[in-house]
């Protein structure tokens, strides 16, 4: 967003610069005939940069005057700034003012220049991705995770076959599946009337079958994972009920129940239970609300896995009425599969489509609201009409180069023109603002080099800091956020470029109609009056001759420098102010350490999707087990060693013992192999034998086959155990057992890694809140020394820095109050706030230190008159902008909003009240 300011177009700077070139004279005289041009000079340059304030002359001069005077009295001493850090200001001045003299000579130049750059970028769009699927562990994951790294070590040591012996827990990586969960209304499913609805909805999946194109079909029996020769049961306690209806439901065990010499892990096929008396390690399960029901399918050939995804695509069309046809009075069940989050991510974003034209419609109309004056000469309507079409054509611009560039076209960037368009237009009002000061009189080459002299600059400053705070999203871990800060940084930029040269050209020839219109109109007093309405209309839209002098200031202006600043420099209102900064800074606080971490998967589909009563009832009747993760052996170990043995068992006793691990349900190959090895009175010290009897012990055990990688040497390269995790469905318990569980890894004297397929995302909760505080420090730092380099005064970079870190800390704790979770989405967002809330509050802290009135309390009055209309403006236009994707039905979507309304409300609440205030205290 880009604010006028006296903190980007410094009047004491540009007057030492008149008063450095204007020849030397030791006459008072010749010292007093200049001081007029330098107080026109400085008074211009103070209305400049303000959007729509349209401050009396004489007011500027008295302003301007006072100024001059305070400097000659400081010349009489020989005083110099300390400290003349804004050198830059006079060269790029002198640039603009160049290049406002070119667009004026030029216009049609440099208003179809960039069309036809334009045109010409826009064809990037044919590189737009249409059928390519998002991989959204590539973009919402951390780049080089540890969870990465330990997934391709287990995929090189470790191999399963689909086809032969499925195991879901020994994958490296997520398998098609469709999932079903079957609730009961009764208090538990542990009937025989109630398992026969539940079988016969089973059933019913296991019979659907695709239909191709060539009349080919795909049944389930042909895409399944097997396991003996059969497809993977559904539910091995279903299975087993369905193979012997007579099975004693209220004898099951949990969570291990033996059935026929085999063993039925329940943690995550039953839920929502109730436990009795115990019998060994297990105890009686008395009831269930919940079955889980996973059709696993083929997943490692790439024609099975094309047949696969087809038959889940027809699961996902058919299962509701597929339900509906059941007639199932005593169940419920909700569905998901492998491809959901895929599939309901991109339909998600498809939605927000539509809410771009509304915010579009809704720009131009506050354009128009803002930019109309009752003159029909100088009226900016249709200026500002062309003004949020500039902003269009640099989203066209922006997003075909970086289409061009093969930068990937994420869902997330589908964000980015609200924003862009909230944003943009804001240098486009500082432009006609300063347009609207010059004189009519002078031609449009001189009147465009005066707007590009004043206004170029504070437009040039904004653009730095905003494009800055998206650039320095790039150094995050997550792909999603990299694209979007590329995306948006340079979109802006073309932003910045259209509105210095096509913009500025379409200000020229509205020029020429305010000099054609103006002589129509004035030449109707003295003609043909009935001509004069006709010729009125040819000025559409017309009210009044245009003022003389272009005086009067803007009513906003005078109610801040009337009521609002008076009010708020009152001792009682400083008092107020102080309580309810003291109340802000410490909710925020207390809400920084409630924030929730994680991007949570129901998240990337809309509300209404059938994927959020899936995850409900999931969390509701499924929380209590984790994921089975695998302890890998990572390097070649002497098992039969007794010393090695000891060490590894005392290692996985430090797994056993950890608070999210149950220690009844580990499986070890190792464990079971040494009492196998016992109970055959063999020799598990001697190296040939135990190796030799691997083999026999692997006929007899096939559920370790995939758990021991040997080598054609013989040798046993790596190995793995599993362990069942508890109580980890909150986000913050997923951090902790996973950084517990590494911690136990890197201690151990065997080495080891610990992984599972859900750590890839797990990942995310460890390395956010790093992520985000170094995205937003960079940030920090980059705005500070930006204010040091434009703001020639130290005490003005402390304060913003003090205000930047005060916005984050606020936006960041409120987020836990209106359920924003710090995610990749709000992590974007926080780093956005960075550049926002220096625009917001440089401008007050500098128009504070350099006004000449004599008290704290008249200068931070002067501050919110030169400056409080156009913050309030720029934050009203950005909410603007993005209000419209409040009404999506997408957390996404909601998110980007609620943040943003968050950084604008607050970093205008910084600028207009609580920077004012402090600043009267120091």
């Amino acid at each position: 967003m880009s604010l006028s300011s006296s903190a980007k177009v410094v009047p004491e700077a540009e007057a030492r610069l008149v008063a450095e070139q204007r020849p030397e004279s030791g006459s008072g005289q010749q010292e007093a005939r200049d001081e007029p041009e330098l107080d026109r000079r400085a008074s211009e340059r103070l209305r400049s940069g303000r959007r729509f304030s349209a401050t009396s002359e004489s007011q500027l001069r008295r302003v301007s005057v006072r100024r001059s005077s305070s400097r000659r009295s400081q010349k009489s001493v020989n005083k110099k700034p300390r400290c003349h850090t804004d050198c830059l200001e006079a060269p790029l001045n002198l640039a603009f003012q160049r290049l406002g003299w070119a667009v004026g000579s030029h216009p049609w130049l440099f208003l179809l220049g960039p069309l036809v750059l334009t045109a010409l970028l826009g064809t990037g769009f044919v590189h737009l991705p249409k059928d390519k699927e998002e991989n959204l562990e590539e973009q919402y994951s951390p780049v080089g995770s540890p969870a990465k790294k330990e997934r391709f070590f287990v995929q090189r040591h470790f191999t399963t076959n689909d086809s032969l012996r499925f195991s879901a827990t020994r994958k490296s990586t997520e398998v098609n599946f469709a999932s079903v969960l079957a609730f009961s209304h009764t208090p538990s499913l542990l009937e025989p009337d109630i398992f026969s609805e539940v079988s016969k909805l089973d059933h019913a999946v296991q019979a659907l079958f695709v239909v191709q194109e060539d009349g080919t079909r795909i049944h389930y029996t042909q895409v399944c994972a097997k396991v003996r020769g059969g497809c993977v049961p559904s539910n091995p306690l279903l299975a087993a009920w369905q193979r012997k209806k007579d099975l004693n439901l209220k004898n099951i065990t949990f969570p291990v129940y033996s059935l026929n010499q085999q063993v039925i892990y329940l943690t995550r096929l039953v839920g929502g239970i109730i436990l009795g008396e115990r019998k060994g390690k297990n105890q009686i399960l008395v009831q269930a609300k919940a079955l889980r029901l996973q059709y696993y399918l083929q997943t490692e050939l790439a024609e099975d896995n094309e047949k696969s995804k087809k038959w889940l695509i027809h699961f996902l069309n058919q299962f509701s009425d597929m339900k509906d046809g059941l007639a199932l009075k005593k169940i419920q069940a909700v569905y998901f599969t492998s491809l959901s989050r895929q599939l309901e991510f991109e339909a998600a974003s498809k939605t927000v489509v539509p809410l771009f034209h509304l915010a579009y419609l809704l720009i131009i109309l506050f354009a128009i609201m803002s930019c109309y004056r009752f003159d029909c000469v100088r009226n900016k309507m249709w200026v500002a009409i062309f003004g949020v079409i500039s902003v269009a054509l640099a989203v066209v611009s922006g997003f075909g180069l970086m289409l061009y560039m093969g930068v990937p076209f994420v869902i997330i960037v589908a964000n980015s023109p609200f924003l862009i368009l909230g944003v943009g237009v804001d240098d486009m009002f500082i432009m006609i603002s300063a347009w609207q000061k010059t004189n009519l009189m002078d031609n449009t080459r001189q009147r465009l080099s005066s707007v590009y002299s004043k206004a170029a600059v504070s437009i040039t400053v904004t653009t730095i800091t905003n494009v800055l705070a998206f650039y320095t999203g790039v150094v995050t871990s997550f792909r999603s956020v990299q694209y979007f800060c590329i995306y948006t940084g340079t979109t802006l930029l073309f932003c910045y470029f259209y509105n210095i040269t096509c913009f500025g050209a379409f200000l020229a020839l509205d020029g020429k109609r305010e000099v054609v219109c103006l002589q129509w109109l004035k030449k109707a007093e003295t003609s043909d009056q009935k001509c004069a309405s006709l010729k009125r209309s040819c000025c559409f839209p017309f009210d009044s001759l245009p003022d003389e002098d272009g005086s009067g200031s803007h009513p906003m202006n005078l109610f801040f420098r009337d009521y609002f600043g008076p009010f708020l420099t009152s001792t009682e209102s400083k008092c107020f102010v102080v309580l309810l900064y003291l109340l802000y800074i410490i909710s925020s606080i207390y809400g920084c350490f409630q924030v929730q971490e994680g991007l949570d998967v129901r998240s990337l589909a809309s509300d209404d999707s059938y994927v959020t009563p899936y995850f409900d009832v999931e969390e509701e009747f499924f929380s209590e087990y984790g994921p089975m993760v695998m302890v890998v052996v990572t390097k070649n170990v002497d098992y039969w060693n007794k010393d090695v043995r000891q060490k590894l068992e005392q290692c996985m006793i430090d797994f056993e013992d950890n608070m999210y691990v149950d220690k009844n349900l580990t499986e070890f190959w190792l464990r079971t192999y040494v009492q196998y090895m016992e109970e055959a009175k063999q020799d598990v010290n001697d190296k040939d034998t135990f190796v030799n009897n691997i083999p026999i012990f692997l006929n007899n055990f096939s559920n370790f086959i995939y758990d021991i990688n040997i080598s054609s040497s013989n040798e046993i390269v790596s190995s793995r155990a599993f362990i069942q995790t508890k109580d980890v469905s909150t986000a913050t318990n997923k951090k902790k057992m996973l950084q517990q569980l590494r911690g136990i890894a890197a201690k151990c004297e065997i080495p080891l890694l610990v992984y599972n397929q859900a750590f890839i995302y797990f990942d995310q909760y460890a390395i956010i809140v790093e992520n985000t505080i170094r995205s937003v420090i960079v940030a920090s730092l980059a705005m500070f020394i930006v204010s040091l380099l434009l703001i020639p005064h130290p005490v003005c970079s402390l304060w913003v820095t003090f205000a930047i870190a005060s916005v984050v800390v606020g936006v960041t704790g409120f987020m836990a109050f209106w359920n924003v979770n710090l995610d990749s989405i709000s992590m974007m967002n926080l780093v956005i706030c960075i550049g926002f809330s220096f625009d917001f509050c440089a401008h007050i802290c500098y128009a504070f230190v350099s006004s000449s009135k004599p008290s704290v309390n008249q200068k931070a009055i002067e501050a919110l008159y030169l400056l409080g209309y156009p913050v309030l403006q720029s934050a009203l236009s950005t909410v603007i902008g993005v209000c419209v994707l409040y009404t999506s039905n997408t957390y996404i979507f909601r998110t980007f909003f609620k943040i943003i309304f968050l950084v604008m409300v607050f970093g205008a609440a910084h600028g207009l009240i609580f920077i004012p205030v402090f600043l009267t205290f120091f």
